[in-house]
């Protein structure tokens, strides 16, 4: 297999996602960087599913996509494409992008679009729209769809052209080391990293002369407004580190995980493009004021990919200050929460040293054997929706994977390996 061990391959991937070098190089509308999303084709989180099987909030955001391209004037008549099946969905995942919650990305939404330099690969992932009512929570109001047409107008152009301007782009790895000293953990908690990255690009917006005062101001004043902005930029990053590793199709490290309402899906390096499935959890956190757990969607959205790479819900140590938010207690918690998740993976990230956990780096690696021999399933830090689209975020917290799909893969794997016993 071109390794003597599996420990050996899976030492390998880990090397790739340790050396792996993500910079932030432009924002564009999605379709020039992803030439399958034409006219009626939208790109949704999680493993693959036919809109039948959809969450409410994933059909809502759905609908806000149709409107927001103008393949239909009302809500009827964006229900009668999608029930009808005129519209062609495709994972994020399948076209080197990542999705937020539902996901739903179409052609002329902007992306964020992350190179990793030390393989030449790219990853992307549509912009944070801000909190309330909005399309990856399945609002389609319009509201909803007139920011995006701002995101589209303003938002992509402006910062696009900022980015631009950086002789090298952005150095992820850098503002993330900076972040993660700074009490984030790049799922739930963004706020330092976000700001970090208004520091970087409000200089070079201010002095955009061919931009309108106006629309300056109105793009400095979201990104600060923003807390969450950097998540999705978290995201891409982790999509081009882990599309990278997954070149060596060899050994059990966990190469994807992320979830669409119905299933779980994970890869592994050694089953290359194959998903591995099991219903999704629902998850456990703390409610916003009049909302319980009735009121909760089955876990959805890409967004795992941060966990993926060893932060998120992994590195709960590195932002005690999310803790209580996502309904996991205290410090203590925290601690004993990442020194579990250290059991299940192999290694650690040099370049995410973690001040609160004695400078060690953010685990690295989750190996399926692991996860299966030991019974502990990697904890997924998670903002919730309300099963019913256009109600947004209820609550945040953990949630963890169904330990089935780590099993199938294990047992996929094997049998590649020629153990069929």
């Amino acid at each position: 297999m071109g390794y003597q061990t599996i420990d050996e391959a899976n030492q390998a991937v880990i090397d790739k996602m340790i050396a792996a070098a993500p910079f932030l190089v432009d924002v564009v509308p999605a379709k020039d960087k992803i030439p399958e999303l034409k006219e009626h084709v939208l790109l949704h989180a999680g493993p693959p599913i036919k809109y039948e099987n959809m969450t409410d909030p994933m059909k809502g955001a759905c609908i806000g996509a149709i409107l927001f391209e103008e393949w239909a004037n009302d809500e009827d008549a964006a229900r009668e494409l999608l029930e009808n099946d005129k519209i062609e969905f495709i994972p994020c995942h399948h076209v080197n992008a990542v999705g937020p919650m539902g996901g739903i990305t179409s052609m002329n939404m902007p992306v964020l679009v992350v190179e990793n330099r030390e393989s030449g690969n790219e990853a992307y992932c549509q912009m944070n729209e801000g909190i309330g009512a909005v399309l990856r929570f399945g609002a389609y109001n319009e509201t909803v769809v007139n920011r995006l047409h701002w995101m589209k107008d303003v938002l992509g152009p402006v910062l696009g052209k900022a980015v631009r301007q950086m002789e090298d782009g952005l150095n992820v790895n850098v503002l993330i080391a900076k972040a993660i000293a700074m009490g984030d953990e790049f799922h739930q908690r963004n706020i330092a990293a976000s700001l970090a990255f208004l520091k970087e690009v409000a200089p070079i917006i201010s002095e955009l002369e061919d931009v309108e005062p106006e629309k300056r101001t109105e793009v400095i004043q979201f990104l600060a407004d923003t807390d969450q902005f950097f998540l999705n930029v978290a995201m891409a990053t982790g999509k081009a580190m882990m599309d990278a590793a997954r070149e060596i199709q060899h050994g059990t490290i966990v190469t994807a995980m992320c979830r669409n309402g119905e299933n779980f899906g994970i890869r592994i390096a050694g089953m290359g493009d194959e998903w591995f499935t099991a219903p999704v959890n629902t998850p456990q956190g703390l409610y916003f004021t009049g909302y319980s757990s009735d009121d909760a969607n089955p876990d959805i959205g890409d967004s795992a990919i941060t966990e993926t790479i060893g932060v998120g819900g992994m590195a709960m140590i590195a932002a005690p200050a999310v803790t209580r938010f996502v309904g996991s207690g205290g410090f203590a918690d925290a601690l004993a929460t990442s020194d579990e998740m250290t059991e299940i993976c192999i290694g650690e990230n040099p370049n995410f040293s973690i001040p609160t956990w004695d400078f060690k780096g953010a685990c690295l690696g989750i190996d399926a054997r692991l996860v299966v021999e030991k019974g502990i399933t990697p904890v997924i830090n998670t903002g919730i929706a309300h099963k019913i689209a256009g109600f947004g975020q209820i609550d945040a917290g953990t949630v963890h994977p169904p330990i089935e799909c780590f099993e199938k893969a294990i047992t996929a794997y094997a049998e590649k390996l020629g153990f069929n016993g």
